[in-house]
């Protein structure tokens, strides 16, 4: 195979910010090729300040080992993701770039699109939700005004947390989802998630931080809202540790290192009767038509990177009211521009 690469820094349409006031106006990504013959197969990783990740760093790594990643004989993606996991084992989100393009390889050289790979149809696919980032209450309204939506995930983690939820529902009629992103103690989730319920919120993501098991175990005993894990399920081997202290598990690909531990994490989760739904990381419709070939497996999606910026780097992926159309092409079905 022969290894292409190049950085992208694509603007959002608002600047994104989250609990803990992280916030940014670009998202970095490091975008991959793997090229086999007249098949090209594409991967993303998106850079993430909070995991220490930037596309400098993915570059000189994958630079240190170019020749490995390139002499690998094709025959299947779970052997590749296996052989770059030893070869890059402390590099997840680059390990998921490059399986994420084997695996588009892959579906084009069988021409077939992903989802149809793996044996499901696109059918019952849940609708995605649109994120408000944290901002001013009269700001977030006016975002959701701006993007009318079936289903909006709501950041939180401030001081006016209930005010926000309130003011944006005298607003909508949508479904509510809150992510707290670790933003929160046990004594304030537990003071807000009931008033959240009485807005109408459907599930709060990651209320506390990640490693406080204990404090989950208490708001699992009490929480009126099914509870979905974030920061607190990384790798396969999180989702375990997940049962009897949340109720889902959000999967975000860059994370995990990729599509072929995402499936192995979604039959766990469900082996151990929780909720499973997979998220964005800002990426644009490379990474997230890999989202998208998921979604037939999946209770909730959050996959709104292409409605969050304001430029893309593929076609072939539409949303409409909350629905995701993939264009049936082979592989993650898109078209790199």
């Amino acid at each position: 195979m022969k290894l292409y690469y190049r950085s992208v820094s694509l603007a959002f349409e608002y600047p994104f910010t989250i609990s803990g006031g992280r916030s940014k106006t670009h998202q970095p990504s490091l975008v991959v090729a793997l090229q086999l013959g007249d098949q090209v197969g594409y991967g993303e990783a998106p850079a993430i300040a909070y995991y220490n990740v930037t596309v400098e760093q993915l570059i000189e790594t994958l630079e240190s080992k170019r020749t490995l990643v390139e002499k690998f004989a094709l025959t299947e993606p779970e052997r590749y993701w296996h052989y770059l996991h030893h070869l890059f084992p402390n590099d997840p989100f680059l390990v998921c770039a490059l399986d994420m393009a084997c695996w588009d390889l892959f579906g084009k050289m069988k021409g077939k699109p992903l989802f149809r790979l793996w044996n499901t149809a696109w059918e019952n696919t849940p609708v995605t939700d649109y994120t408000i980032g944290i901002d001013t209450i009269e700001k977030m309204v006016a975002k959701m005004k701006a993007k009318p939506w079936p289903v909006y995930k709501i950041k939180l983690g401030t001081a006016e947390d209930i005010g926000i939820v309130e003011a944006l529902r005298r607003h909508t009629d949508a479904v509510l989802r809150v992510d707290a992103n670790a933003g929160w103690t046990v004594d304030e989730a537990l003071a807000k998630i009931p008033a959240l319920a009485s807005l109408g919120v459907e599930f709060i993501e990651q209320p506390l931080a990640k490693d406080d098991w204990e404090g989950m175990k208490i708001l699992y005993a009490q929480s009126p809202l099914p509870l979905f894990a974030d920061e607190s399920c990384v790798s396969e081997a999180d989702v375990s540790k997940c049962q009897n202290h949340f109720h889902g598990i959000n999967i975000k690909l860059t994370k995990c290192s990729g599509i072929t531990p995402a499936q192995r994490m979604i039959r766990e989760a469900r082996a151990l009767d929780m909720q499973v739904m997979m998220g964005s990381m800002n990426e644009s419709s490379i990474g997230s038509a890999a989202i998208a070939n998921f979604l037939p497996q999946l209770d909730h999606a959050d996959m709104d990177g292409p409605l969050l910026l304001s430029e893309d780097l593929a076609t072939g992926i539409s949303f409409q009211d909350g629905q995701v159309g993939l264009s049936g092409a082979p592989g993650l079905g898109v078209r790199v521009v």
